[in-house]
């Protein structure tokens, strides 16, 4: 009999020493994962000319969550956005189906010297944490992408870490950007912008998830008074997602 107990003791003591270790690891990749959770996104508009833009009226789509709202809405409200000319003005405006910068320029771009023309590019960004998990794989339902989101439709992505944990997912979309200016017919505009929304965490060692989302490249010559439909490209669900519940 006391051999027997002796056995049912070493049982137990082995199985709570298991269930201990068990418990100890998960909380502990827990604690890790929360502790060094953090999502961020980054925006990004690039305006370029190769001549002079005069009375310029921008619409631009900026990131924007279904409601309206963002961290980069939040920094572009309170003028936290770098690389903005001095002379330029900014003004959000939100429309119910998408949120709007408005930018605001006498002029844009500098003349020729001697025939040759000399480009402008100015880039202005937001780099921004986000209050809570970012979530990368459905961006257009949950995070912020450019807006209005139209005509959406699944695309093949182009090739890309075959060592990614998950298989991202691709789409195109028409949106609209508002462009009013006055320009010689030679000149050419490009207005490009992207923003991509960032988890990264490190457990035993670094990892991430993220979503990428671009307004192509959309290319204009001479003057232009009005809307213009653009391109819109996401790719979600990149890199991990093999992670415990935020």
């Amino acid at each position: 009999m006391d051999k027997i107990i002796k056995i049912v003791m070493g049982l137990f003591i082995v199985i709570l020493v298991l269930f201990i270790a068990v418990f100890s690891y998960s909380s502990y990749i827990d604690t890790a994962y929360r502790n060094s959770l953090n999502g961020t996104y980054l925006y990004t508009c690039t305006i370029s000319t190769d001549g002079v833009l005069s009375n310029v009226t921008l619409f631009l789509s900026v990131p924007a969550a279904p409601n309206g709202n963002s961290p980069v809405v939040a920094e572009i409200s309170s003028r936290d956005v770098s690389g903005v000319p001095a002379e330029w003005n900014l003004t959000l405006f939100g429309t119910g189906k998408a949120t709007l910068l408005k930018v605001s320029a006498r002029t844009i771009g500098q003349p020729a010297i001697n025939g040759t023309a000399q480009p402008t590019t100015i880039t202005f960004m937001v780099n921004v944490s986000s209050p809570s998990l970012i979530e990368t794989a459905l961006p257009v339902e949950n995070a912020a992408v450019f807006r209005p989101v139209q005509s959406i439709h699944p695309v093949a992505c182009p090739a890309g870490d075959t060592t990614s944990a998950s298989t991202p997912s691709c789409f195109q979309y028409l949106t609209s950007t508002y462009a009013d200016y006055s320009a010689v017919p030679a000149t050419t505009v490009t207005i490009s912008a992207s923003v991509t929304g960032t988890n990264t965490w490190t457990i035993f060692s670094p990892a991430s998830n993220e979503y990428q989302n671009t307004i192509s490249m959309l290319t204009l010559h001479g003057g232009n008074h009005g809307w213009v439909t653009t391109l819109g490209w996401i790719e979600s669900g990149i890199g991990s997602y093999n992670v415990p519940s935020p």
